[in-house]
């Protein structure tokens, strides 16, 4: 670059010189052009060294899915009921605290009319001690959606930030074809949308922060390493066959996939005890923030900060066997999580008779609110241990055991305590004109295990590869896998048998294609959710068990995904 400009120099000088010669001023010109064009290309040239210099500091790669459900479910069951203090009730309403019943202006004489059977049977001695309070006729039904499109596109965000400082973040968006509204009509509560399960749940066409973090490595020459922000914590192992990924997070899949934001403090024991892939890690997180955002300068919020904590263990990992242990626990529990839901009018008319009269006016609209937990309702731990062997010929292979343990503290919030259902009691509302039924404990609170296996296997076929895997949830199975993204629900979640069967063609290294099938058998309600009382779905069927949500017997998904990485 100097000589050219030194060259330039120079014949600027020699031009007046050159000038009187007509032969020389054409030479002069010629080389001018030569030269002026050999500027421009070495120019070029550094603008994309700066360009590439800049980009450098953030790497940009990702992923886009597009997938098509036919969504079947058989024998959903609706039979809402309260467990109602009926001896509490009736030494209320001897002692006048609700009313005079033969008055049907009074509180209780407006709801023995309102309810002539439940009037009959409580005068007639038949309600004693707690007993369900049916809230609506029993129905059983099928529901098909025979088609369901939706997309994923995820951008991975890496940068170094020093030679052992790194920082990671993805984005992604998720969402149905023909649907941008975020939020769903509450049915279950994999339709409550939240921090945790954003990310795996349809929210609309915009991009949340799935993770961003730093890891800070070989601090101070150790082995061990610091990692700080919103975690790695979904489709962790062995969950990432299914997907046809890498291992896409920390913890075991099986246990854990769900967002959320926390530490993590390692140490590489195998530079230690020569065991390849040997990591050890504490890990720290905040599941729910209680106070921040909640009304408390009110003062009557009773919830508090969930908090966990625990190791994940990679006690081999060489490529070929895979071997990790997962052993955690969350303290303070609430009945649920803040987030968004659309009303649903079913609800509505049990809970609000009064705002039911208007919406029934407007049966094509949910109001859409925001919720958050009324109670601590207890602690859970959470432990497991997972083995997968990668064969050299592509074979895969793999097991997972898991264990779940509830202990509750005996509260109760409307949709139930720590695996147990609210017992309610009659009170009045804040002008005594009103009998509500108030959640005021849980009914049999007290310690649940619960366990899950997870097993399956993949081999290589013409073109790609074949697939099964089975897992089975006991009645107290519950995991933190909320935010796997199968529409029917977290299958690891389910308490009960699923089965799935899929095909992955391989179209290029960046491309498949990829058709599966999943079975769902329900043996209890409640998958996925350590609230209210599992209830057996058999018995729901016959009509002598109860759900305040809809309660799937059978189900099953039939998809097929066109995926690409970039």
């Amino acid at each position: 670059m100097k000589t050219l400009i030194a060259t330039l120099v120079s014949l600027a000088l020699a031009a007046p010189a050159l000038a009187a010669d007509p032969t020389e001023q054409e030479a002069l010109k010629q080389r001018i052009d030569e030269l002026n064009e050999e500027l421009e290309y070495l120019s070029e040239r550094l603008d994309k060294a700066e360009r590439h210099t800049a980009t450098d500091r953030i790497q940009l790669t990702g992923d886009f899915r597009v997938r098509a459900h036919t969504l079947h479910y058989q024998d959903v069951t609706w039979s809402p009921a309260m467990l109602v203090d009926f001896d509490d009730f009736g030494a209320k309403a001897i002692s006048g605290q609700l009313g005079d019943p033969n008055n049907p202006d009074s509180p209780l004489g407006a709801m023995m009319a309102a309810n002539p059977v439940l009037a009959q049977a409580f005068m007639s001695g038949q309600l004693q001690g707690v007993m369900p309070m049916m809230l609506a006729p029993k129905q059983t039904y099928d529901v098909n959606n025979d088609v369901l499109y939706n997309t994923r596109l995820r951008l991975n965000l890496n940068a170094k930030v020093w030679d052992n400082v790194s920082f990671a973040g993805r984005l992604t968006m998720y969402k149905n074809w023909g649907d941008s509204t975020g939020v769903q009509v509450f049915d279950s509560w994999r339709s409550f949308t939240m921090d945790g399960t954003n990310s795996g749940n349809t929210s609309g066409d915009w991009l949340r922060v799935e993770r961003a973090y730093f890891d800070w490595k070989e601090i101070a020459g150790s082995q061990f390493y610091l990692s700080i922000g919103r975690r790695p914590s979904t489709y962790g192992p062995p969950t990432q066959y299914r997907e046809n990924e890498l291992r896409g997070g920390t913890p075991s899949g099986h246990l854990v996939n769900f967002n959320f934001d926390g530490a993590t403090l390692g140490y590489r024991l195998g530079e230690i005890t020569g065991v390849e892939g040997q990591v050890l890690r504490f890990c720290y997180g905040q599941g729910f923030e209680s106070q921040w955002g909640n009304g408390e300068m009110y003062g009557g919020i009773v919830t508090k900060d969930t908090h966990l904590a625990g190791f994940n263990i990679d006690a081999l990992n060489d490529g070929t066997h895979f071997l990790q242990l997962t052993l955690f626990g969350a303290k303070d529990v609430n009945d649920g999580f803040k987030g968004l839901m659309a009303f649903p009018t079913q609800l509505a008319g049990i809970f609000a008779p009064t705002m039911y009269q208007d919406l029934q006016k407007f049966d094509d609209f949910n109001f859409v609110t925001r919720v958050q937990p009324s109670n601590v309702i207890g602690d859970m731990y959470l432990g497991g241990v997972g083995y997968a062997y990668e064969g050299d010929s592509g074979w895969v292979g793999f097991a997972s055991l898991g264990w779940t343990r509830t202990e509750s503290n005996g509260n109760a919030g409307l949709f139930g305590g720590m695996m147990a259902d609210a017992r309610f009691e009659a009170a009045l509302n804040a002008d005594g004109s009103e009998i509500l039924m108030v959640p005021v404990a849980a009914q049999d609170p007290g310690d649940h295990n619960g366990y899950g296996i997870y097993t399956g296997f993949q081999i290589p076929t013409s073109g790609g590869k074949f697939g099964l895997e089975y897992n089975y949830g006991s009645e107290y199975w519950t995991p933190f896998t909320q935010a796997q993204d199968d529409p029917i629900g977290s299958k690891l979640a389910t308490r009960g048998h699923v089965g799935e069967a899929y095909y992955i063609f391989d179209i290029n290294p960046k491309m498949f294609i990829k058709l599966a099938g999943l079975y769902y058998d329900y043996e209890y309600s409640g998958s996925g959710t350590p609230v209210g009382a599992p209830q057996k779905v058999d018995d729901l069927l016959a009509g002598s068990a109860f759900s305040m949500l809809p309660v799937v017997d059978t189900a099953y998904d039939i998809n097929a995904t066109l995926a690409l990485k970039f």
